[in-house]
Parts: structure tokens; C-alpha cells; sequence
């Protein structure tokens, strides 16, 4: 009798279509499996403590940056991003992971609350402990760094962690794993389960403790809607419409280099890469002439070859093409490529110069190598436009002297001012957005604190003559209270 097969599919290279490895779908009774046995290793895993776990993490970085030209090869194979940009994506996890290896435990210290007047022979702790099995739902834009800062942090914090990596980038989710289980010392603290969306959904409600999701918004809702069903926590780290403001006292020459840059790099495929620019129309024509002359010396390509790579996501190919005819169709003019640019799986720089505010090509996220450059008489005019969108993940702010005053205006998680990417980069700063870029934070002391619950303690010291929480509470305990109210204005706390 012939064996059953099992259910696969193919990773691919997004430039050459060629078959890159092949991977299980796994089902949704062996992800519950999965995390029963992640849930077994919890105690092990707690048990060694902070210094434990913090060698174990160190160890997984140490080899990660010793095999970047390894894991470098592999990322490029699937997303088709340039090695240096890969390998850059490597160095930049690395840094989080062992960030969060040395911090977990400062950060974890148990705090010690004042009582207040009335309970002061009470002690007041707060305790932060893990919450047990976190689940991970990666993208395949920045496949390593990404699911790094929310996996590391999880792990260091004292979670065991199941990870479910984009179904276009498997072979680096894997390749996590096994390079994790060489340094592990048991099984089961980090495991990766491949697969499509089904994979996912049957990880909500796996049993989990909370799901750690990056992707688009529409997805992030569907994971939400699934996880609500059995009350599992959620961080979603969704898109972005990110905007650039460009002050009158700018540097030109830098802000066209690094928003051109933000705008184009990994084929635009970044949720904080710039997607739209206001800048003061005192220096719009040297902004737009700039960055049409950087565009000429950007072009897309192989890794190796080009300055960036493909789309990797075939899909998004159609999403970019109407976004530009959109922007044309609404009355924005290209003056650096166009409809053509559009040549799957490449997708040639595009600049686009006023652009209507209402045009799809500003309000949706494109995801792709195209910058939207429009003119502003004011800051609080940028400002108002920036803050417009449905999105709120991150900006950047070019100016001299109004930078914080204009970064402290915008409504989003994170601001860049005289820079890009930079918040990304900085371990000990927490990554996220607001409104439909999503909730909760990774990196930083909040994103090690998103995988830990709060336990308050109190305990009584010394027994007062006073009877507050009790059926033997006097008339003279309530006149005390009433008095002590009165007195310190509602200052008993």
C-alpha cells in the first residue's frame, strides 16, 4: 500500500522563478502539537534563568554573524535583495538579539510601589513574568531582522517561541531553527512551522499566549479577528504610508539622498520606507531636480547587478502599475519613469510630482520603488497632510532648527529627524505604529515588556487598629477616612 504524501510546497527565486527548496505544510493538529511541546520546555526554559538564557541568545548572535555569508546567500536567494543589503538585515538583528539577551533582566526587576497613607503597613510589588508560549507570524520583506525583534525579545523575557515565516521566505525561517537548536540546550525553546495562510490561522488558536504579527493591515485584522476568538493578546506591526517633511532649512542634498534612498532600497518593499514627500515650495524645484538626477544612477536588477532587486511578492507587481496610472489618471505628473518602469519581476525608479491628495496613489501603501513629491507653502500645512492618513507608523523631518518641534506633531511611533531608518536600527527603542499601522510595540524595554505579564503583590507588613476592609469596619473608621479625604485632598494614594 502507497504511503500518503505529505502536503509541500516550493520556496522560489523571485528573479529567476527557479525552485529554491521545499517545505511542509504543516497542518493544523501538528501546530497544536507544536506548541504543546513549546509549552513543556516553558519550566526548562524559566529555569535557567536570565544568565542562562542571556548565554544561550548570546551564543544563537555569535553564530548567526559568524555564518552571515551563509544566511546572507540564502535571504538573497529569496527575496532577490542585494548581499550587502542582506547582510546588513543580518548585523542589524544580531544587534537586537543580544540587546535583548543583556536587558531582560533589568527590565524584568521586580518595581516597588508606594502603598499610601492608608495602606502603609502594606509592600506593593509588581512582578513581570513571561506569559509562556508567544507565537511569530513573519513577512518576507526583511525576513531575519524582522521576526528577530519580536523572537528575541520573547525569548529572552523567558518565553518559548514557535515561529510561522512567510511562505515566500521559509528556507530563513528553517535556517533560524537549526542555527538556534545548535546552541539550544534541549528541544522545543524555538521551533519554525512553514505553510500558507492556514498554517497561520491554525497558530491564533493553537492554545498560544500571544501572537507576534508583521504583514499588511488587511491581514493584521483577519489575525486579530482570529486570535479575539479565544482572547489571545496580539502585537501587529502592519504598513505604512511614511511621510518626509522637508523644512525650508533643510540640507537638500542629504534629504534627497536619504529619502531616495528609504524610497528605492529592498525595491521599496519597506513598511517605514518614504512613500510620499512635502516639501517647502522654496525648495521643491532643487528637492524634485535632485532627486531626479540620484534616480538616474538607481536601477533595478539581479543581486549583484542591480541597486536593489525585484518584487518578491509577484502580486505586488499589479498594486504598484495602478498606484502609478492612478497618480497620472488624478492629475500627478511623472518626471522620472512611469508605467514603464513596471517590467516584471523589476520594477524601474519612479518620481512623481503632484500628486492629488485624494489619489489612491497617496492614501494606500504601494510597497514599491516610487516616490510621491509635493509642494507645501508651510510646515503646519505638511504637517496636517502627513497626519491625514489612515497610517501612522513612522516619518522623517529634515530641518535645522524645527525638527523636534515638528517630529512631536505627527501622528505616528516613530519620527526621523536628519535621518532614516535610523529608529529601526536602535535596540533600545520600541518599533511601532498607530492607527491601521497597527498596536503594541518590539524592541526596546516595551517590546521585551509585550511578552511578560504584570503580577501585583501585597503584602501586610504590620496590622494596624483600624478595621478599612473588614465587617468590623467602626463608624469612627469611616469618620477617619472621610477626615484623612478631606485633608490631603484625595491624595491617599
Amino acid at each position: 500500500m502507497a504511503t500518503k504524501r505529505r502536503p509541500s510546497f516550493n520556496s522560489y527565486n523571485p528573479v529567476t522563478d527557479e525552485v529554491i527548496g521545499t517545505y511542509p505544510i504543516i497542518s493544523k493538529g501538528e501546530v497544536a502539537d507544536v506548541v504543546v511541546h513549546a509549552r513543556l520546555a516553558t519550566a526548562q526554559w524559566q529555569g535557567l534563568g536570565f544568565s542562562g538564557r542571556k548565554r544561550v541568545l548570546l551564543a544563537w548572535s555569535s553564530l548567526i554573524i559568524n555564518r552571515i555569508d551563509q544566511i546572507a546567500d540564502l535571504i538573497c536567494l529569496e527575496t532577490g535583495k542585494p548581499l550587502s543589503d542582506a547582510k546588513l538585515e543580518v548585523s542589524i538583528a544580531v544587534s537586537h538579539i543580544g540587546w535583548a539577551a543583556r536587558h531582560a533582566e533589568s527590565i524584568m526587576r521586580t518595581s516597588f510601589r508606594r502603598p499610601g497613607l492608608l495602606m502603609a503597613n502594606m509592600s506593593a510589588t509588581v512582578e513581570r513574568s513571561p506569559l509562556g508560549v508567544v507565537g511569530v507570524i513573519g513577512p518576507w520583506n526583511y525576513p531575519l531582522f524582522t521576526p528577530a525583534g519580536s523572537i528575541s525579545y520573547a525569548l529572552a523575557a523567558g518565553n518559548t517561541v514557535v515561529f510561522k515565516p512567510s511562505e515566500f521566505t521559509p528556507g530563513v525561517g528553517m535556517w533560524l531553527e537549526e542555527a538556534f537548536n545548535e546552541v539550544a540546550p534541549f528541544a522545543d525553546i524555538f521551533t519554525t512551522i512553514t505553510g500558507f495562510g492556514e498554517t497561520g490561522r491554525a497558530l491564533c488558536v493553537s492554545g498560544i499566549d500571544k501572537i507576534s504579527f508583521t504583514g499588511s493591515t488587511r491581514t493584521a485584522k483577519l489575525v486579530a479577528a482570529q486570535c479575539a476568538t479565544v482572547m489571545v493578546p496580539v502585537v501587529l506591526e502592519c504598513g505604512g504610508k511614511d511621510p518626509v517633511i522637508v523644512a525650508a532649512d533643510a540640507d537638500v542634498k542629504r534629504a534627497v539622498d536619504a529619502t531616495m534612498w528609504s524610497a528605492m532600497a529592498n525595491a521599496g518593499q519597506s513598511c517605514i520606507g518614504a512613500e510620499r514627500v512635502y516639501v517647502d515650495e522654496k525648495l521643491a524645484d532643487e528637492f524634485i531636480a535632485r532627486a531626479i538626477e540620484l534616480a538616474a544612477t538607481i536601477h533595478a536588477g539581479a543581486s549583484g547587478d542591480g541597486n536593489y532587486g525585484p518584487a518578491t511578492m509577484p502580486s505586488q507587481i499589479k498594486v504598484i502599475r495602478s498606484h502609478i496610472k492612478a497618480a497620472i489618471a488624478d492629475g500627478g505628473t511623472c518626471v522620472y519613469g512611469g508605467p514603464q518602469s513596471v517590467k516584471a519581476p523589476f520594477v524601474q525608479p519612479v518620481v512623481l510630482i503632484d500628486v492629488p491628495e485624494d489619489s489612491t496613489a497617496v492614501r494606500e501603501e504601494t510597497f514599491g520603488p516610487i516616490i510621491i513629491i509635493n509642494r507645501v507653502a508651510t510646515m503646519r500645512e505638511a504637517i496636517d497632510l502627513s497626519n491625514a492618513s489612515a497610517y501612522g507608523l513612522g516619518a522623517n523631518v529634515w530641518s535645522k532648527r524645527k525638527g523636534k518641534k515638528i517630529a512631536s506633531q505627527l501622528h505616528c511611533g516613530m519620527v526621523a529627524i536628519n535621518s532614516t531608518f535610523s529608529f529601526a536600527t536602535i535596540p533600545s527603542v520600541p518599533f511601532g505604529g498607530v492607527k491601521d499601522s497597527g498596536s503594541g510595540r518590539v524592541h526596546g524595554p516595551e517590546g521585551l515588556l509585550e511578552y511578560t505579564f504584570a503580577r501585583t503583590i501585597v503584602r501586610t507588613r504590620f496590622y494596624l487598629p483600624l478595621h478599612f476592609l473588614s465587617f468590623k469596619r467602626r463608624p469612627q473608621d469611616d469618620r477617619l477616612v472621610i477626615k484623612l479625604t478631606k485633608l490631603l485632598k484625595g491624595r491617599l494614594g
